[in-house]
């Protein structure tokens, strides 16, 4: 059995590095209740913090999850439900995005959940401005799937996915276009991969420029 504590005043508020080159921090805030994932991989680099909702009647933990927890150091924090009630841990969720949107507004919220009822959260933290998303899985966190992703389909998908996600955000010009996309990719694609990515979702019909200015025919989207 492995014991969690909830310290608040250890959580609350998380350093963000101070960068030449500011990458946004990415707040994973994972519903044990919910979803106990087979590890944490990936999720080792500083624009990572980890947040893992313990239920008050859940009294343990899974050998990987724990190791992993451990292995992230400052980056991860267990924040254990106090009492039992009907979506309570899910307030905590909601609790923390409010005041970790306040402290970094420039955060980027991750719920790992497969409960749709923090589905209208979303949609109203959204018309707030506030970045966040949720995820069935950890491993379907659009960074995590960029990172993982070898092949051009790959890619084009993780793309796609992100683009989607922009809405009326995306960008509308062949440069920022580019720079979106390597940053997606963590600025590891060489310059002729990501010339490569950019010609074959024009190929494929998704992006369309006319004059060095972009449009879009995404799946299921035309903006």
């Amino acid at each position: 059995m492995i014991k969690t504590t909830h310290n608040f005043a250890q959580i609350l508020p998380i350093a963000i590095t101070d960068n030449p080159e500011p990458v946004r921090t990415n707040y994973i805030l994972i519903d044990y209740e919910n979803v106990q994932p087979d590890s944490l991989t990936g999720l080792d680099a500083e624009h990572f913090k980890v947040l893992l909702f313990v239920g008050a009647s859940q009294a343990k933990l899974t050998f990987e999850v724990a190791e992993a927890m451990q292995r992230l150091g400052p980056l991860a924090q267990y924040v254990k439900i106090a009492g039992n009630g009907s979506n309570a841990l899910d307030f905590h969720i909601a609790f923390y995005i409010g005041h970790l949107s306040a402290t970094d507004p420039t955060g980027y919220f991750h719920i790992i959940s497969k409960d749709t009822g923090f589905d209208p959260l979303i949609q109203h933290l959204k018309a707030k401005k506030v970045s966040v998303l949720r995820s069935k899985a950890v491993d379907d966190i659009p960074l995590l799937r960029a990172a993982n992703s070898t092949s051009l389909p790959e890619k084009v998908g993780v793309a796609v996915a992100n683009l989607k996600q922009r809405g009326a955000s995306k960008p509308r010009t062949v440069k920022t276009l580019s720079s979106t996309i390597s940053s997606l990719f963590r600025k590891q694609l060489q310059e002729e991969e990501l010339a490569g990515l950019v010609a074959e979702l024009q190929r494929l019909g998704y992006v369309i420029v006319h004059d060095n200015r972009v449009s879009y025919a995404l799946p299921d989207t035309a903006t």
